[in-house]
């Protein structure tokens, strides 16, 4: 196959098999999205969605939670992993939020990138999954299955998205983005397939092949 033809028959097959892409971090608006995507950094959906209710309980605004005092913050989130660095960063993008934006998420990935804790990836989440605009977030796991299905030479994330937005038509970027992390949770784990066990593996790249010498 082409690259242009395995990304078309990940493609159709995504899409049969997951034709619903439900957004795995819970949240109420682009403010609690943006929180909840940093809080996942290391960390698992279902650990931040087990998090996120108690510390949206003390605030789910970016002016209630600048007044939130930072050690708190921490306390709330020690579940989720680098709680200190993580809790310095939801209380100063808060106040920047307030100072830059009057209190709203902007829906421009430059202005979130400048935020402390928001990165391209995490910038590309809020983007797609908040405001609808076309991305495609590159995470660890993404990057892998890229490079198992011979669609990125797997280099760099920079390269994989790229690779990835010049291969799949730009209206499908927010729902394929899902659907690879579905695949992979279910099918493709970040260590668990060689790029020959799960049926999309095998069907792109073939059987895996036995040792003759043996």
């Amino acid at each position: 196959m082409t690259k242009s033809q395995r990304a078309d028959h990940i493609l159709c097959r995504l899409n049969a098999l997951y034709p619903e892409t439900p957004v795995p971090l819970a949240h109420r608006d682009a403010y609690t999205l943006l929180i909840a995507v940093l809080l996942s950094a290391q960390c698992t959906d279902v650990r931040v969605n087990q998090v996120t209710p108690g510390l949206f309980s003390l605030a789910s605004t970016p002016a209630d939670m600048m007044r939130v005092p930072e050690e708190t913050i921490r306390a709330v989130i020690r579940p989720c992993g680098l709680s200190p660095r993580k809790a310095a960063a939801i209380s100063g993008l808060s106040r920047l939020l307030m100072e830059r934006h009057g209190g709203e998420v902007p829906a421009d990935s430059e202005a979130l990138e400048a935020l402390p804790g928001v990165g391209h990836k995490t910038a590309s989440v809020v983007m797609a999954q908040a405001f609808g605009v076309p991305a495609f977030p590159v995470d660890t796991h993404i990057h892998r299955l890229a490079k198992r299905w011979r669609l990125s030479d797997g280099s760099n994330v920079v390269r994989t998205e790229r690779d990835l937005k010049k291969l799949f038509p730009r209206e499908a970027w927010n729902r394929l983005h899902l659907q690879i992390i579905f695949y992979g949770r279910e099918h493709c784990t970040a260590r668990g397939c060689d790029g020959h066990r799960c049926p999309l593996c095998r069907e792109l790249n073939g059987p895996a092949k036995t040792d003759r010498s043996k």
